[in-house]
């Protein structure tokens, strides 16, 4: 499957969350939702993220020009492959993913909620970050 079907298909083709992006953890968007763009800074930032979780919680995060407060930050189950970052803009909200080789970023809108924007990209991510896949790729 290509990284831009996982975004219509399995990302905003869910109606779970309103746009999506695949970003390369070495930069780059892979793939993405038309009405999302995200800058080369914002990129570099949700990279950051997993990275200096100190920073995010102090200063949130940036998708789409639009500023979230960070929520929570955690590896997902028992795979330490697997770290979600959840950030909040009043009814409105996004969700990172990094997965081996991927990060995942969604946002939703009200009356989408956190609960299953978290979902479709834990979903997607456990997939992603899976070991049978790394050796699919």
């Amino acid at each position: 499957m290509s990284w831009q079907a996982y975004v219509d298909s399995n990302l905003v083709g869910t109606g779970r969350v309103d746009q999506a992006a695949i970003l390369g953890k070495a930069g780059g968007v892979w793939a993405k939702s038309p009405e999302i763009t995200i800058s080369p800074e914002e990129q570099k930032a949700i990279t950051t993220a997993f990275t200096n979780k100190a920073a995010v919680q102090a200063s949130g995060f940036r998708v789409a020009n639009q500023k979230y407060f960070f929520l929570s930050s955690d590896t997902y189950g028992d795979d330490p492959n697997l770290i979600v970052v959840h950030g909040k803009k009043q009814g409105d909200g996004a969700v990172l993913a990094q997965t081996r080789q991927a990060i995942l970023v969604v946002t939703y809108k009200f009356p989408q909620t956190a609960q299953d924007a978290g979902m479709v990209v834990t979903t997607l991510g456990s997939y992603l970050a899976s070991p049978e896949l790394l050796g699919s790729i």
